[in-house]
């Protein structure tokens, strides 16, 4: 088990602000699972158009956040960066489950786990929880094309 900070999540993800949503990844097991932490800040861009009022991050948001600490599960577990002529792509997302709403102010624990991979093909269960509370539940499949 090791932690990664933002400087080496930045070698793995070819996301950057406003699209990069790891912060920092707290424990990774390779072949098996991740856990890594976004913190929901105020300043958000998606913040002053998504209930200014009442500032909730989106579903779809936080499944991405999922998602993207599950690219770096899969290119650690790989042991492979990111590279240019390289893109992971989403290529299903199951019984998706949103149990509470995230707040600004929040710190949001991404939990992946990969259930099985097969010709390039990986499936992962998924949770987001705040304050030890589950938040969002997902099954993702992803893979990875040359472009």
């Amino acid at each position: 088990m090791s932690s990664m900070n933002i400087h080496e999540i930045l070698k793995y993800l070819p996301h950057r602000y406003p699209l990069l949503l790891v912060d920092r990844v707290i424990s990774f097991e390779a072949g098996k699972d991740i856990v890594a932490l976004k913190n929901v800040s105020i300043n958000e861009p998606f913040f002053s158009g998504h209930f200014p009022h009442h500032p909730v991050m989106p579903g779809v948001l936080i499944v991405e956040a999922l998602a993207q600490a599950a690219a770096i599960l899969t290119l650690r577990t790989e042991n492979t960066t990111n590279k240019e002529d390289t893109v992971y792509y989403f290529v299903g997302i199951d019984g998706v489950r949103f149990k509470k709403p995230v707040m600004a102010g929040d710190q949001l624990i991404l939990k992946v786990a990969i259930e099985r991979q097969i010709k390039g093909l990986w499936k992962y269960s998924a949770r987001a929880e705040v304050d030890d509370q589950l938040v969002t539940e997902a099954q993702l499949m992803c893979t990875s094309r040359s472009v």
